[in-house]
């Protein structure tokens, strides 16, 4: 399932099992172990490239950060990004403690993207 974002072109979130093993890779954690709370830029950053690289195989984290800073902003790609996320781990045939815990999570992302919208606000003043 894709999830479009709009950058220096339209763009779309992919999250498979390819884009979350780049992830794990980079991050050098398993999926389930990453702080949601504490994320980097950087990490944000690996995190969405990871989610369109498979359009652009030329793409790296670096340029990711451009394409946000150049054409569009932190927050609206973040909250793209987790819809994309959410959509990959949806609630399909989950029992209450399993969709209890990926709503607890998703309040963690939640938190995480406000914290890093917050910190980029303050850098930008």
């Amino acid at each position: 399932m894709y999830y479009p974002i709009q950058l220096d072109k339209m763009r779309n979130f992919r999250y498979g099992m390819k884009a979350i093993s780049l992830i794990e890779k980079k991050l050098g954690k398993p999926i389930g172990k990453i702080d949601l709370e504490n994320l980097t830029m950087e990490d944000a950053a690996v995190m969405i490239w990871a989610g369109l690289v498979h359009e652009d195989k030329d793409l790296t984290p670096e340029k990711v950060m451009d394409l946000v800073d150049e054409y569009s902003d932190v927050q609206t790609v973040l909250t793209a990004m987790g819809e994309a996320f959410q959509g990959v781990f949806g609630n399909y045939g989950e029992n209450d403690a399993k969709k209890e815990y990926r709503e607890e999570q998703a309040i963690k992302f939640k938190k995480s993207l406000d914290k890093i919208v917050e910190v980029s606000e303050e850098k930008n003043k």
